[in-house]
Formats: C-alpha cells, structure tokens, sequence
C-alpha cells in the first residue's frame, strides 16, 4: 500500500444552464453507443465541463396499477415468448410477492432524452447518473431535487452519503466528482484513467477528512483524504486488473477486481481477506459483480452466476477475519442482489438470461450473425439456501437491446413499520419494486375470484386502509349474481353494506334489474340506514303484483313514513276494483288506510272481513255515525262471534240462534237476562248517533237480530222501545215466548187487540189469559184457565185477584 500527496485539483465551476440548452441535450459520446456482445455498453469521452443544473421540484404523475410493467412493445417474436410464459403463469394462479409502479415526476422526461447509466439510493433521495454525464437528484416520487453536469462521459457508480448530503460520481472521463446537495462545497478529482466505481466515507459529511476510496481501468483502489495542505492519495491495492465494484461500510471497505473479492479494515489499515473468483468463471468485465453490505460484518457477493455470503468475524485483540458462509450457483446472470425481508434470509436478484448463440460462430449466414435479441430481465426472490421462491419477468422498454450490465438493482431501507422496498433501473425505466401488503393480497383474491377469502380479508384488516368491505362485498354479490347464486348474493348485503345507505340503494336496484328483487327485500333496511322513498315504493308495488300476502306482512311491520302512503293506497285501492272481494286486498287497504289515519273507511273492509277488533275500532275512533248504515253487516258478524264463542265453550251449548236461522228458537220458558253482545250494546248505548227508527229499518229482513236489539233496548228504557211495541211481541213470540208474559206486564205501549191475535195464533194460554185480563173479559179468561189449562189453583188465584163476585159465580 502506498501513500502519496497529491495537490487537489480545482473544483469545476458550477453554472445554470438552462434545461433545454445545447450543453444539456447534445450527446457528450463523439459516437453512437455501440453494444458489444456480452450486452454492456461503452463510450467515448468528450469535452463537456462540469455543469449543475437547480431546478425546480415537478409532480409526480399518477402510479401504475402494480403488476409487472408493459412499458415497451418488443419484437413480435419476444411477445410471443413473453405471451406464452404469462400464459403459464395464469395457469399456475400463485399469488405474486411483489408489485410494481413506473416512477413518475421527471423520469420520462429525462430517459427520452437520455440513458440511464448508474444510480444510488440514501433514505431521502434517488441519484441517477446518465450516459451524458449527467447527476439528477430526485425524491422518491421521481420529483426533481437537483440536476447538474459533472462528467464529459458516462457516469459509471454514483454513491450518496448517509446524511443525503454529499452525491459522488465516478465516470469514463477519468473524473471523480463529489457535490453538495444544499451547499457549495463541490470536489472534482482527474484520476486520468476511466473510473468503473467509487464509495464515500459513510459518516462523510460529518467529519472533515471527506475520504473516498474510487478505481477503475487503472488497477488501483486509491482513498482520497482531506489535509491540511490539501487531498492526500493512499493506495490501498492495486496490480490485479481493473476495479470494477467498491462497497464501504463502517470500517471495512470491500472492492472487486480481476482476481477476486478483497476486504479491507480501515481502522487496522489492513487487508482482511481475498475471496478468489470462482473457477471458469466468465471475463470479470462481461457480467457485473454486486457487493453488498447487510450489516457491519455480513456481505452479499454477487458475479456472474454465482452468490456468495461472507462474514466477517472478530478474533480477538483486534484481530479479524473473513469467512465465506454459503456459495451457491443459479440459472442465470445476475445484475443485482438485495437482501429480501421474507423469508429472513432470502435475497432478491435482478436476473439477466443471456440469449442463445448459434454454435457455428464463423458461419457466412447473415441471419446467424445477426445479434440475437435479448430476454426480458426477471427478478426472482432466492432463500438462503438458493432455492428459488418466485419469479417476474419484466418488460422494460428496449429490454431486447439491453445486457447484463444495463440493469441495477438498489434497496431502499423502510423507516418504522414501512417495509424495505426496491428501485429498478435500465437505461429507458426505474420501477419501484415493493412487498405486496394486506391490500394488494385482498386485490389479488378479487381477481382470482375468491371474494369470500377476499371478504373475511378486509374484515379483518380494518377501515382506513385503501380497501372497504363495500368494495370488495359489491364485487361478491355481482359474482354471485351472475353465477346464479341469488340467495347467498342476498344474504350478503347486510354484511356488506352495513349502514352505508347509497349502496343499500344501488343494490336493490341490481336486483330489481336482475328480477330478483324479492331476495334482497327481507335484508333491506328501514331504519338504520334509512333509504330513499323510491326503493320502498318499489317494493310495495312489487309485492301488490306479486305477493300480497308479503305485501300484508310489510305494510303492518314497515313505518308508514318510509314509502308514499297515499300513493299505496291508490295502488291497492285500482288492484281491489279489478279483482273484487280479494280477502288480502281489503285486509291491506284496511290497514292502509288506519296508517292514514282514516279509520271510518277502514271499518268497511274490516267488517265485509268479519275482524274481531271492529267493535273496539268504533269505540275508540268514535265512528257510530259511520256504522248507522251498517247496521246488518254489523248485527251478521256479531252473530258470527257469537257463534265462534259458543262452540269454544263446548258442545253442551245447543240451539244457538244464527243469522243464517233466523226461524230458530230458544228453549221455552222462563228465559235470564243474558249478557247482550257487543254490537247489540253498542246499537244501544250510542242510540243519539245511530236512531232506534234506522236500525230497525235495516233489521226488518232479519227478525232475530230486531228482536236481539229490540229486546236489548227494552231493558234499558222501555220508552225507547214504544213505538215498536206491537213488533216486539211477535219477536218475543217467535224467539223467546217464555219472556213474552214479563214484556206484557211491563210494557204499556202495545196493542191488546193485536197481541191476543199473536198469542192466540201461538196458542200462548198465559198471555192470553192475561190480555183477557187486561181487556176486562174475566170470564173468557177464566174459561180459558179451566178449559185450556185444567188448573182449578190458578182459576181462583185469577178470581180473587180480580175482585169479582160475578166471576166466582162463574167458577162455582
């Protein structure tokens, strides 16, 4: 190891060049860029100086949707391949570990200018260095931090420093550039030779001696050191071929070369250990080597087709070495390597698969000579064993053009509970490349399909996390619908929609448009959530065609305030005048029209429907003057009641009166006052609302009902009875004649006359005997004692009541 003082070359002036300037677009290659065989890319140097271009922060534009990237049609024969495996991929239907989105804010706005040609990543900012020479520092967003030119050639590594302060950059041009974000403390380096990489003090901006170790075509691995007499060079190795790979971290430095792998402890200032390339390995310049620090002690080595894990270990006083854990080989070239989160362990690689070459390599036949288009770059997540977990190919834009050298592969540490994620670059893209979360999984079901997995998913997860049951629920029930599932579909939606009104309604109307309106209906809210108008007015006619017995049951347990009143009552009132006497119909324009507060027009179909609470209806909604005309309908259901009663209590009841007998009569005898029914009592008790005169008009065709209520009416004021006296005794006659002799004693508005030729045509000798009495023909009476009913007893009981001397003569 050699150490030199070297004087520090002058920073290179910064200017603000304007973005559309000719220093910014013209091409610092005198060349085109020429892509060799092995798929790298080379240039020429130029003379452009040194420019840094501030500009201001754009937006980002909208992310993809997060598969894998079609950014860029290929040949038609690698979209056939690329076809094919995607078929192969829907067969398998595994659940991809990964998702993707386009970086957005200036990245299309630079790579269709320029090309990509190396990037760094620190916990704030993207730095990408371009074929032009070109830095531009960026958020992860793709929004522009800072752009500025500091090479005449390809920007071959490019490093920030932990504190994303400092940007460093290595190019073909021979220089190393090291410029400060926010400040203008800048560094500019001539190493002479084409510079392959470079690596930054990771506490660089905190302490003075700003070191960085760079190499290249040179062969030497120099750190550069800040003094008091200016930059000191201390050459760490050199003499084994071209440095193509630096990695610092903490103090040990790890750098690639021809031969191999090298460690360096900076604190001991001594080489730890050389990890030799694996044997009949490729040229060390074709295929990219990855160094990679996990921790402090822990290095990913990636070169070629081989990964290897090194560890370094403390052997006490100060002593280490270097141990190499695990060294496996894969299928393919890898471009980059990344320590992946799960499995623990495991690693993410950006795969290159050179394509196929013809044997024959002096064949004279153009099309075997002609370069073969190159495969689509494929990450793939590798375990610690080397087993392959998964694997994406990516379509990149111009990825058949591209080698293994095109692609890089960096990490980006997550912070709290976010997780690492990963940034893709080729010279046309940079992909953000991230685990698929909570969501992405609940999205993935969805398109597979499986909506009931997707469902308990998002239940579980939560509300506020990018995804809602109602979302994924709809989805379910569209499926389902479709599917035939009309049922479980129903069932579903409370589950689904819970108390989110505006789906409850776009739900009942894919129904209705499904024609199964009548399975959503039982699950359809009424209070929390109330829905509109429309929907229960929807339902009600639904039910009024085609379930009406539904449509009874809705309209006793739904509010009335919940669907247009009178406009169901019109409806039902037009579907009753088509189809008369309909039970159902009258029963539900009945409880319509209570709901309406109209009871009087509700007692009409009540009654004509023989409903036991008619009478407590009258009663409470005071709707005599309503029933006055309905007098027989009223008496013919009381009966019926009645009846009902009388066979509830039991089959030793016998002879019970009914409206359809109206010649059946009471056993004779003397009969007990009997408890009146309810429409005969309320006829009687509201006689100022429904006149004694009009009912007994309405009666006249049935008699046992006029004799129910005439009798009713004589116990409570025989003077309300007067005017139909003659009447009642030949009701008394024909119903009940045991009562008849009570009603003649009592009674003094009848006709003697008419009710003897009664009681004579019913041969009723008691009453006879006493409107004899009454008439004042004694003796025709006595004879009828003594001749009629043989009953001397009873002939003089009569004789001594009447006090005549002329009638015991008689007797005697």
């Amino acid at each position: 190891m050699a150490t030199t003082a070297s004087t520090e070359i002058s920073p290179p002036q910064v200017s603000d060049p304007a973005p559309d300037s000719p220093e910014q677009n013209a091409s610092p290659i005198t060349q085109p860029t020429t892509v060799q065989a092995n798929g790298s890319s080379e240039t020429r140097e130029d003379n452009t100086s040194l420019r840094i271009v501030d500009s201001p922060v754009q937006e980002a534009s909208p992310l993809a949707n997060g598969h894998p990237p079609e950014l860029h049609s290929a040949p038609e024969s690698v979209s056939e391949e690329a076809q094919s495996e995607e078929d192969d991929e829907d067969e398998e239907e595994e659940e991809p570990v990964l998702k993707y989105e386009k970086m957005g804010g200036i990245v299309n706005e630079i790579l269709e200018k320029d090309t990509a040609s190396a990037i760094a990543v620190s916990s704030k900012l993207v730095a990408l260095g371009t074929h032009n020479g070109v830095t531009h520092v960026m958020d992860f967003a793709g929004n522009r931090v800072k752009s500025y030119r500091s090479h005449r050639a390809s920007i071959n590594d490019i490093r920030i420093d932990a504190s994303s302060e400092f940007i460093a950059t290595a190019s073909m041009d021979g220089q190393a550039a090291i410029v400060s974000i926010s400040g203008t403390e800048n560094y500019g380096f001539d190493l002479k030779r084409p510079l392959r990489a470079i690596a930054l003090d990771p506490q660089f901006a905190k302490r003075g001696t700003r070191a960085f170790v760079c190499g290249g075509m040179a062969g030497t691995l120099v750190m550069h050191e800040k003094g008091w007499l200016g930059h000191k060079e201390t050459t760490i190795h050199s003499n084994e071929g071209p440095i193509w790979a630096i990695q610092w971290q903490g103090n040990l430095i790890a750098w690639a070369n021809d031969n191999g792998v090298k460690i360096y402890d900076t604190q001991a200032q001594e080489r730890l250990m050389s990890i030799a390339r694996p044997a009949n390995s490729p040229r060390a310049d074709l295929f990219k080597c990855t160094l990679r620090w996990t921790n402090d002690a822990a290095l990913i080595i990636a070169w070629a087709d081989h990964i290897m894990l090194a560890r370094v270990r403390n052997r006490g006083n100060g002593a280490s070495t270097v141990e190499v854990t695990a060294h496996f080989q894969v299928d393919c070239m890898l471009s980059g390597i990344a320590p992946h989160p799960n499995p623990i362990g495991s690693f993410l690689t950006l795969n290159y698969i050179p394509p196929d070459t013809f044997d024959n390599e002096a064949t004279s036949n153009h099309e075997e000579q002609r370069r073969k288009a190159a495969n689509r770059p494929e990450l793939r997540i590798i375990s610690s064993a080397g087993e392959e977990l998964s694997s994406d190919a990516l379509t990149l834009k111009g990825f058949h053009l591209y080698g293994c050298n095109d692609y890089w592969l960096e990490i980006v540490r997550g912070s709290g509970e976010e997780a690492d994620w990963f940034i893709v670059v080729s010279p046309k893209d940079i992909i953000v490349v991230k685990l698929r979360d909570a969501v992405d999984h609940i999205n993935w079901l969805v398109e597979q399909e499986m909506y009931e997995e997707a469902l308990e998913a998002v239940e579980k997860l939560g509300p506020g996390k990018g995804v809602e049951v109602s979302e994924i629920g709809r989805k379910y029930i569209e499926y389902l619908v479709e599917e035939g599932e009309f049922e479980k579909a129903a069932k579903l939606t409370p589950r689904v929609f819970g108390q989110n009104a505006k789906d409850w309604e776009n739900s009942v109307f894919y129904f209705a448009k499904k024609r199964q309106l009548q399975g959503i209906i039982p699950f359809v809210p009424t209070k929390e959530p109330r829905l509109s108008r429309l929907v229960y007015d929807m339902i009600i006619v639904h039910f009024l065609e085609h379930d009406q017995k539904a449509l009874l049951t809705t309209i006793k347990e739904w509010p009335s305030d919940i669907y247009d009143l009178s406009a169901a009552i019109v409806a039902v009132q037009a579907k009753l005048d088509r189809s008369p006497g309909v039970p159902i119909l009258m029963e539900c324009l009945a409880e319509l029209y209570m709901l309406n507060r109209q009871p009087g027009k509700a007692l009409e179909y009540y009654l004509r429907l023989r409903k036991p609470h008619v009478f407590d209806l009258i009663r409470e909604h005071n709707l005599f003057t309503v029933v006055r005309d309905q007098v027989l309908l009223l008496m013919e259901f009381d009966q019926e009641l009645e009846k009902q009663k009388k066979q509830e209590e039991g089959p030793a009841i016998q002879n019970i009166a009914t409206p359809l007998s109206p010649t059946f009569t009471l056993d004779k005898g003397k009969g007990k006052e009997k408890e009146r029914s309810k429409a005969v009592a309320l006829l009687v008790d509201h006689t100022y609302a429904i006149p004694v005169a009009r009912v007994v008009q309405q009666l006249q065709v049935r008699p046992y009902y006029l004799y129910l209520y005439l009798d009713a009416l004589f116990d409570k004021d025989p003077y309300l009875a007067a005017d139909f006296s003659d009447e009642q005794v030949q009701l008394y006659a024909d119903y009940e004649p045991g009562r008849l002799i009570d009603f003649l004693r009592a009674s003094n508005y009848y006709s003697l006359a008419k009710a003897y030729a009664i009681c004579e045509k019913k041969d009723l000798v008691l009453e006879m005997v006493f409107l004899l009495g009454r008439m004042g023909n004694n003796k025709k009476a006595l004879h009828l004692i003594i001749e009629k009913l043989g009953d001397v007893n009873r002939a003089i009981d009569f004789a001594k009541e009447q006090n005549d001397d002329d009638l015991w003569e008689d007797l005697l």
